[in-house]
């Protein structure tokens, strides 16, 4: 059957205006955050549980592989549809069904902005506090299946803490659902945690119930500064010692310092060797005693400055030193990979000496921050056009996973493994184990027809 047959099918399944075809149309559902593309003859936009599954199950009977789509935003190529097929964009389904003051628990659709359940949550005095850096535009079932962290996961945890439970439709268009708005719930198998940061491959999200917590009234950010930043990364594990668990811990080395400080001119110290931005949250007292034991175990090390914002408009412009970083980075050089390693937090001091060697040895710019409190560091690799330099930047990557490894940790944090870090999955995961997960995907998925091609295909 020819795909023009297989558009005009799938247009009497959803309502008009749901399945695009042009070519203008379907480009933009072709790639996300990386520079790997892929071309689908169509794009379906369901507003239903049910036109997901009248979608998936045609698509299935058909063997037309079908990729899901949030916002594609994601770093790692996993809603590239890379054979093709058919996108699922999710857009459509973007409503915030209720929320349960009561019980603390809301109830959306995937295709909801992260930033607007935020917002929503908060005028009732709750809060969703996973915070990915794309929240602004990232969407709930995209947070879902990538299992999506943030600032805020040192204290709070990431998206897989706070779902309770989903419903979910599989490749054949059958649909199931996973735990429940209960706190405690041992009824059967607990399948909810199977598809939280599945990428996409066992499933497609079309409502969550997601937890959430009384808002904290008060919080108190502040910027200190390191002469060093094997200082700043042993202060972390120093201050999570001290009985603090920080709302954020934030770091910045110099090369991220220096590179934002010279785009938004923020009064930076340009001699730091590290920054850490920490913030605290709770009650007033609460707070006041975590910012004072944070300051006591921080002024034990060379510091260049603690400042300490004093209202809400310090605390916007020190994140905007570190919400700054990505962008400024492409000042430095034309090409960047951002890479999001994780090592248990006590090592971040071994592992930004292993990748100071590694830029040595490679002759490289590599500039690191991230979120120090749960060791995920992001390794931006920079690089020129220059074919050779290039082939530098991609030794590098392999090094810097290896290292991760060696000090017991993980390849990727947040961002997932998608197309880019499928190569490198085995460092972290024995072939047994891999084996057992296309076992769990061929169960569920016999004809690979759900984003195929992505982490271990």
């Amino acid at each position: 059957m020819e795909n023009r047959e297989h558009i005009e099918r799938l247009k009497k399944l959803l309502p008009e205006g749901a399945v695009l075809d042009a070519p203008e149309d379907v480009r933009g559902y072709g790639y996300d955050a990386q520079a790997v593309e892929g071309l689908p003859f169509a794009v379906c936009l369901p507003a239903s549980t049910a036109e997901v599954s009248a979608v998936l199950k045609y698509c299935f009977s058909c063997g037309i592989p079908v990729t899901p789509r949030g916002a594609g935003s994601g770093m790692t190529g996993g809603s590239v549809p890379l054979y093709g097929g058919v996108v699922l964009s999710m857009q459509r389904m973007n409503a915030i069904e209720s929320i349960d003051e009561e019980n603390f628990v809301a109830t959306v659709q995937p295709g909801v902005i992260t930033t607007a359940l935020h917002k929503a949550v908060e005028a009732k005095g709750l809060f969703y506090p996973p915070d990915p850096a794309s929240m602004a535009f990232s969407t709930i079932g995209g947070n879902i299946a990538e299992n999506s962290g943030g600032m805020r996961a040192v204290k709070y945890g990431v998206t897989a803490s706070h779902v309770m439970g989903l419903e979910v439709v599989l490749p054949d268009g059958s649909v199931i659902h996973t735990g429940s708005k209960c706190i405690k719930d041992v009824v059967g198998i607990n399948l909810t945690p199977v598809f939280v940061g599945s990428e996409g491959l066992l499933g497609v999200v079309t409502r969550a119930w997601l937890r959430l917590i009384p808002l904290p009234p008060c919080k108190k950010t502040a910027r200190i500064a390191f002469k060093s930043m094997i200082d700043a990364g042993q202060a972390v594990t120093d201050v999570m010692h001290a009985g603090v668990v920080p709302l954020t811990l934030e770091f910045m080395d110099k090369v991220a310092i220096g590179s934002v400080e010279n785009q938004l001119h923020l009064g930076l110290p340009l001699e730091a060797g590290g920054m850490l931005i920490i913030e605290v949250d709770g009650d007033q007292e609460q707070t006041e005693r975590d910012m004072a034991r944070v300051l006591e175990v921080c002024r034990r090390f060379p510091l260049l400055e603690a400042h300490i914002a004093a209202n809400a408009e310090e605390q916007a412009d020190l994140w905007r030193a570190r919400r700054g970083v990505a962008p400024s980075l492409l000042t430095l050089k034309p090409r960047k990979f951002n890479e999001d390693i994780v090592v248990p937090r006590a090592r971040i001091p071994q592992m930004l000496e292993k990748i100071a060697d590694i830029g040595r040895r490679h002759r490289l710019i590599i500039a690191n921050y991230g979120h120090a409190g749960d060791g995920n560091i992001h390794v931006n690799i920079l690089s020129g056009n220059d074919e050779a330099e290039l082939e530098q930047a991609h030794q590098a990557i392999g090094e810097v996973f290896a290292a991760a490894t060696e000090l017991e940790g993980r390849i990727s944090g947040e961002h997932g493994i998608g197309l880019t870090k499928k190569d490198y999955i085995e460092l972290n995961v024995d072939e047994t184990t891999l084996a057992f997960m296309r076992k769990l995907k061929a169960m569920l998925d016999p004809k690979g027809l759900l984003n195929p091609g992505k982490v271990f295909e």
